[in-house]
């Protein structure tokens, strides 16, 4: 994973709560492909218990992992209701009437 190179950037960030972690899978960058919830949600998972590991648990709470990969009005509402996706990084699809679905995929996890 890239972030093992990250390992002393930690003690670098003052402030854990300026920090986003985006993620993209390599495949999805510009193919349209998608990964499924659970890969997005698999990937998520590790990226907050590195964060756990090496810079404790309360940044693992609290720090923001957004999810970058082909997102689209169809499938964020499934994507956001993965317990480890806080948000989306969006490129292109922001310039489209689907762009309402994003932000109302954002209300997922307080009506789940």
């Amino acid at each position: 994973m890239v972030i093992e190179g990250c390992i002393s950037c930690k003690e670098q960030i003052a402030h854990w709560s300026n920090i986003v972690l985006a993620y993209e899978p390599v495949r999805a960058i510009g193919t349209g492909k998608v990964a499924t919830p659970a890969q997005a949600q698999e990937v998520h998972f590790e990226l907050r218990k590195w964060l756990h590991d090496n810079a404790g648990a309360e940044v693992a709470a609290s720090t923001r992992i957004i999810y970058g990969g082909s997102v689209n009005g169809a499938n964020c509402k499934e994507l956001a209701a993965q317990p480890d996706v806080v948000g989306f990084l969006v490129g292109g699809a922001s310039l489209k009437p689907e762009f309402i679905d994003f932000i109302k995929s954002a209300t997922v996890k307080t009506t789940a």
